[in-house]
């Protein structure tokens, strides 16, 4: 049997020293991947010509003229991996560090779900902040079984549970899925377009949390999105991003009943802001709600 042919992507912007360590920990996998692609979203801090000079032929490094957003960079990365002759994409930002076997129980468990006739949309690792506390944590896949009962237990002694929903942390995706699905949206910019596409990939198969790969995402600050606890004035514009993006993706693939809760979950967020006297979030809030109906994404 011919072994998978595996490219890692790695999306990097104004993190050189964090790609650094990326890529260091990807050159150092037991099952090393057969190319390393990585994107530059445009990048202000040297990261091209430090690639260029450190790392050499054993990356192939492509640069955008203009920043396009995660969206447009991991959609331009997918797009470029997908063009060699890969059996799997693997991907991530350059904030994720992966152990050393991550890759290895990717294709391990890619390999175990053969084996049982499952072909898995993605599978993804299991990531872990830099506190130790679990991070970028799936959404089960609770569809039941033949008999009635919720099917996601099913695996459970291989160390895999199906996933609806996930992020780009460390996600295998196998070729037939991008043939089948195309690629992220590049319109949603930015927060919001990872889970977009898992959901919009797992319609008919699930992906799959695989335990036994683990990843540290090295976030410069742990926890949820919130645009309550938010300070650095240069992200709070991207929440419009996150309201927007999710309030599409709710409305395209959930239940009618999914989008009333976060209807009423937004509102009374930026009520509560507006009663704090912070205007402006709240009106990013309701502004995301409002596009959220009305966008309509290029595929």
């Amino acid at each position: 049997m011919r072994m998978s042919i595996v490219c890692a992507v790695v999306l990097t912007y104004n993190r050189r020293s964090m790609l650094d360590q990326c890529l260091t920990a990807l050159v150092g996998q037991s099952r090393v991947p057969d190319r390393i692609l990585v994107l530059d979203n445009a990048s202000t801090d040297g990261t091209a010509p430090f690639i260029r000079r450190e790392w050499g032929e054993r990356v192939q490094l492509v640069s955008l003229p203009r920043n396009v957003g995660a969206a447009g960079g991991f959609r331009a990365a997918l797009h470029d991996a997908f063009e060699t002759d890969a059996d799997h994409v693997w991907m991530m930002d350059d904030d994720v560090l992966p152990d050393r076997d991550a890759l290895e129980r990717l294709l391990a468990a890619d390999e175990t779900l053969a084996g049982q006739g499952v072909s898995p949309s993605y599978l993804v690792s299991r990531a872990r902040g830099r506190s130790g506390a679990l991070t970028d944590v799936p959404d089960l896949d609770r569809r039941a079984n033949a008999i009635g009962f919720q099917n996601w237990p099913l695996l459970l002694d291989h160390g895999m549970v199906p996933t609806r929903g996930a992020t780009f942390v460390s996600i295998l995706l196998p070729r037939a899925t991008v043939e089948e699905h195309g690629l992220p949206l590049a319109d949603m910019f930015m927060w919001g377009e990872d889970r977009e596409y898992t959901v919009r990939i797992s319609r008919e198969r699930p992906g799959f949390l695989v335990g036994g790969s683990t990843v540290l995402h090295a976030r410069a600050t742990e926890g949820q999105l919130d645009i309550r606890t938010e300070r650095n004035p240069e992200r709070i514009r991207y929440h419009y991003f996150m309201v927007r993006n999710t309030t599409f993706t709710t409305r395209r693939y959930e239940r009618k009943r999914q989008l009333i809760y976060l209807l009423i979950r937004q509102t009374r967020l930026a009520a509560g802001m507006a009663t704090r006297g912070r205007w402006h979030g709240a009106a990013l809030i309701l502004r995301g709600l409002l596009h959220g109906f009305l966008f309509q994404p290029a595929t």
